[in-house]
């Protein structure tokens, strides 16, 4: 048993492709079309970090209900974690893409840490090795 995919509500979808495959390095999977329930077009786009088996799919906000949830899924929280292999190259390069950091790195008994915010304001914990002693 596996999580295959997480929904991550948008505002649209390129920006987020944008987001999520240029600034944060994931591989986009798949952009099909597709059709809502009751038959109005839509796409059906999964990102996914390189070699991962979880994806994201990133779903377009569908009415005044979903388009509140953008940017707040986790009601306030951090509802999502990236590990990466290099804590200081990726957080140095998301930096320098413009990425939003609500919280500085710091250490943890886990490893290091920094919050971000994605395209559509969703809290992240950045995550990497404990630091060397």
């Amino acid at each position: 048993m596996q999580i295959e995919l997480v929904a991550l509500i948008v505002d649209e979808y390129d920006p987020a492709i944008a987001f999520f495959t240029g600034v944060l390095g994931f591989d986009l999977v798949e952009d099909s079309p597709s059709l809502t329930t009751d038959g109005r077009a839509k796409r059906w786009v999964v990102v996914r970090p390189p070699g991962a088996r979880t994806g994201l799919l990133l779903a377009r906000a569908d009415g005044d209900r979903q388009s509140a949830a953008v940017g707040d899924q986790a009601a306030g929280r951090v509802g999502f974690f990236l590990r990466v292999d290099d804590f200081d190259t990726t957080f140095a390069r998301m930096v320098d893409a413009g990425v939003t950091f609500v919280r500085p790195p710091r250490a943890e008994p886990y490893g290091q840490v920094a919050v971000f915010l994605d395209i559509a304001g969703n809290r992240w914990d950045l995550l990497g090795a404990p630091p060397a002693d």
